[in-house]
């Protein structure tokens, strides 16, 4: 593509082509311009005296006059500056030659205001001028900021995106329309104008969209949310049509919107002031955008967010966001095809199974796993291996789980003691608990912020349903440090606050959102938190049930968390021995693995229903 050439207003020609005739015409008159003598005011007053001084011209500052027989060869005309009367008397006595001070002329005064002007105007020319014009400038302040990809500069492909198969079958049809937009129509149909990619943050929803513009080989147009809203009113709205344009003018293309949530966040006009005009313009002119465009123009809009449950609904309506694709968290299966497509660079030890370490990532998205791999490589590289091994990937997972071992945080021997008793705890109720993940490792190396130590438990399969009983056996694993320091120690410590959080949290959910509480019945009193915050998502409602119905969720929830406690308790009872003797064992290796842990589940009396 050939460079566009500047505005002659940017290169400057036209600057010189106004100042330069502007010299020359000065130089000009001031040549044409009569001769005129200065002298002294002294000489003035000499020549007045004597008679030799005709069509006086007294000015503020100077006078100007004619000399009655000027010599030959002289300029008749004169000017001097002017003095003050008494002072020249004075001065005229003592016989002085004086003369006043001459005033600036016109070019210095001109220059004089002229200057400092010119000067912070190249100034802001040098600093500023790249930058008038572009996207972003002051000058082209409502222009697109979108990253414009040409047909062959995005590399990525289908093959290049892993364990969203079924979000990378829906999009192929995109690719197909933009290949071939005529066989769409043959019977009426037109491809979707909006495609809402949807899932949690590190699945692949960017990479999906790049990957459908390298398929197609088009035009593509990328650009986040929150780049449309700037402090001025209207200039998102600007932004949009400008994007819309140029979109329009390169078709087929693709318009990819990132983070749209920033963008198309519901209106709420029942809160006085509580709105944003800049932001509900830009998302107006979006919604007039989508409208506007035809079809079969070309054009296709992909758009991706995390947090579809806060986007306005006329965002959805069919017409605009006709298509809603799930990229959500890779199965099993899916993990292993991404980590196939991340290890292509990395040297691994021959017996290093990826289905090995697909099953213990469970809930990792492509982002997650792809950190893991490097981390693991860089496990690696620090011990100056020759290769990752499964063991580089095992510490990879730990370090991302519980995070970075913290040796130089020693602590008190008592606080070792209750922290190792406070893990055992834990590890000793999940081994005796039947349909509970396998516990991996404990250690009490402090680790992260603020964890003393942790109890490692891995799923062998992905899990989408759980029942009450898993539930509980849930809280009761959770409940198991603060059942072992009740029951070995004087006095229960802070360690357990993270694991009374969770339990709580369990059994709320269990009240208020499962129905799992036989009082209170099957019935819903709180909504569903969105699968794709995760713990953050939660909007604030106003409740909906009495304060009687309040007090009766909040006893089924105590009730369930001591039950839950009251079962670790007695797990713990009945392995007392055994809780001591490891927790000694815990103290002397710091942390416990692999067969050792193996050893230990054999020795834990299993827990049935009734036993305590």
């Amino acid at each position: 593509m050939a460079k566009k050439s500047e505005p002659l207003w940017r290169s400057g020609l036209i600057w010189l082509a106004l100042f330069i005739p502007l010299l020359i015409f000065s130089a000009l008159n001031q040549q044409n311009a009569p001769k005129v003598k200065s002298i002294p005011y002294s000489q003035f007053e000499t020549l007045l005296q004597a008679g030799q001084v005709d069509n006086l011209v007294v000015g503020t500052s100077a006078i100007t006059g004619t000399l009655k027989n000027a010599p030959a060869g002289q300029p008749d005309k004169f000017t001097t500056d002017r003095v003050d009367p008494a002072l020249a008397q004075d001065l005229a006595k003592s016989k002085v030659t004086f003369a006043g001070e001459p005033a600036p002329g016109w070019f210095s005064v001109a220059l004089g205001w002229l200057a400092p002007l010119l000067f912070f105007g190249l100034l802001w020319f040098v600093l500023l001028g790249n930058r008038m014009g572009g996207a972003g400038g002051m000058l082209a302040v409502g222009k697109s900021k979108a990253r414009v990809y040409a047909e062959s500069a995005v590399p990525v492909r289908f093959k290049d995106v892993a364990g969203v198969d079924e979000a990378k079958a829906e999009l192929k049809e995109v690719v197909d329309f933009l290949k071939n937009p005529a066989a769409y129509g043959r019977l009426g149909a037109h491809v979707p104008k909006g495609v809402l990619l949807v899932g949690p943050p590190g699945t692949g929803k960017t990479l999906l969209a790049r990957a459908v513009a390298g398929e197609a080989g088009v035009a593509f147009f990328s650009i986040s949310g929150s780049e449309f809203v700037e402090l001025f009113v209207g200039v998102g709205a600007a932004r949009v049509r400008d994007l819309f344009v140029q979109a329009r003018q390169q078709a087929p293309a693709i318009i990819f919107i990132d983070e749209l949530d920033s963008l198309g966040r519901a209106r709420n006009g029942m809160m006085p002031g509580g709105s944003n005009d800049e932001k509900e313009q830009t998302l107006n002119q979006l919604l007039a955008e989508m409208d506007g465009f035809d079809p079969s123009s070309g054009v296709v809009l992909l758009a991706a967010t995390n947090r579809p449950e806060i986007l306005d609904p006329a965002l959805l309506r069919a017409g605009r966001f006709d298509r809603q694709v799930l990229v959500d968290r890779p199965d099993r299966k899916g993990r292993v095809d991404i980590l196939k497509l991340h290890i292509q660079k990395v040297k691994l030890e021959a017996d290093v199974s990826l289905e090995e370490i697909a099953a213990m990532t469970p809930g990792f998205t492509g982002a997650d796993l792809a950190n893991l791999v490097n981390e693991a490589a860089l496990l690696a590289t620090r011990r100056n291996a020759e290769a990752v091994t499964l063991e580089d990937f095992n510490q990879a997972v730990e370090r991302i789980v519980a995070g970075l071992e913290k040796h130089n945080r020693l602590l008190a021997p008592k606080e070792r003691a209750v922290v190792a008793h406070h893990e055992m705890g834990h590890a000793l109720v999940a081994m005796a608990l039947p349909d509970v993940d396998k516990v991996q490792k404990i250690s009490i190396i402090p680790h992260g912020i603020a964890a003393l130590g942790y109890t490692m438990q891995r799923p062998v399969e992905d899990r989408f349903l759980m029942g009450r009983a898993e539930l509980l056996n849930r809280m009761t694993v959770l409940m198991g440090g603060r059942a072992a320091e009740t029951l070995l120690f004087p006095d229960v410590s802070t360690g357990a606050a993270d694991d009374l959080m969770r339990a709580t949290e369990i059994a709320r959910s269990m009240v208020v959102r499962f129905g799992m509480d036989a009082t209170l019945g099957q019935v819903t009193f709180e909504p569903e938190q969105s699968h794709l915050l995760g713990n953050g998502g939660m909007d604030w409602r106003p409740r909906q049930y009495s304060e009687a119905t309040a007090a009766a969720i909040d006893a089924a929830i105590r009730g369930l968390v001591d039950t839950a406690f009251g079962r670790a308790k007695a797990i713990l009872k009945e392995n007392t021995g055994l809780l001591r003797e490891s927790a000694e064992q815990l103290l002397a290796a710091e942390s416990l693995a692999g067969p050792a842990l193996d050893v230990l589940a054999a020795k834990v009396k299993p827990w049935r229903e009734g036993n305590g």
